[in-house]
């Protein structure tokens, strides 16, 4: 169940796009992404289980609203099969004007369907900053 460094890169980097504004707000790339049957908990404890549904959400979050930059650190990689890998890390969303800072645990299930990984779990728990 060993999976290359440079899988485990492929990965991360999957993984950072969907933190992205550009990447959220176009529903092609993010159903490229996320898997049929894609399932989020939320780090509000919404629980996302229409994948459709969701991909419509992130398209429609306006700029100002994803434009806080996301910092993601301390990431491990766990093969769970020869095709799945779970990937935890730490998320640091960076303050706005009225905001604090927001740090989530992360945990995604990716899983290589059709030669490419696609994510089909998702969560985010909210935690306290840690350095």
């Amino acid at each position: 169940m060993n999976l290359s460094q440079y899988e485990l890169e492929e990965i991360r980097l999957l993984e950072q796009k969907l933190h992205l504004p550009e990447i959220r707000q176009s529903p092609a790339i993010v159903a490229e992404l996320l898997a049929e049957g894609f399932v989020e908990f939320g780090s509000s404890g919404t629980v996302y289980d229409d994948r459709d549904e969701h991909i419509a959400l992130l398209a429609a979050e306006k700029s100002e609203e994803a434009a806080p930059s996301i910092i993601s650190r301390d990431y491990a990689f766990r093969p769970i099969s020869p095709d799945a890998v779970l990937v935890t890390y730490r998320s640091i969303r960076q303050a706005g004007e009225k905001d604090l800072e927001r740090h989530t645990l992360r945990s995604s299930i990716w899983q290589r369907i059709d030669g490419r990984w696609q994510m089909i779990f998702h969560q985010g728990t909210l935690t306290t900053p840690q350095n």
